[in-house]
């Protein structure tokens, strides 16, 4: 079993970066895919990227592509979501989660962190 707790998130002025970590407790990191995803108030959480068990092969959403990058370091059972030129739109709480199935589906993952908020303001 996983346990998955984020970090990173904070305010920040559009144009900004931050970097998002998810640190991973359980003994089979490196068997998962992972995968972030964001709820912003209102509205349905979605994808926002995904990295293969080892980090070989991403997918972004298309709002985020070329502005985002995730990758992981399975020596510490981590990812990492790089977000640079943040937009007002990109507010939301991110959350990063595991699965055995390498999907942009938020059913197809079988843990989650409790979130991180992340605020962009214009």
């Amino acid at each position: 079993q996983e346990q998955l707790v984020e970090s990173g998130g904070g305010l920040v002025q559009a144009g900004g970066s931050l970097r998002l970590s998810c640190a991973a407790s359980g003994r089979t990191f490196s068997s998962y895919d992972m995968g972030w995803f964001r709820q912003a108030p209102g509205k349905e959480r979605e994808f926002v990227a995904r990295i293969s068990r080892t980090g070989g092969s991403t997918l972004y959403a298309d709002s985020v592509k070329g502005r985002f990058t995730m990758s992981r370091d399975n020596a510490k059972n981590t990812v990492y979501l790089q977000m640079n030129s943040l937009k007002p739109e990109d507010t939301a709480v991110y959350y990063c989660a595991a699965g055995l199935v390498f999907s942009r589906e938020a059913r197809a993952y079988d843990y989650w962190g409790q979130g991180t908020q992340v605020t962009v303001s214009s």
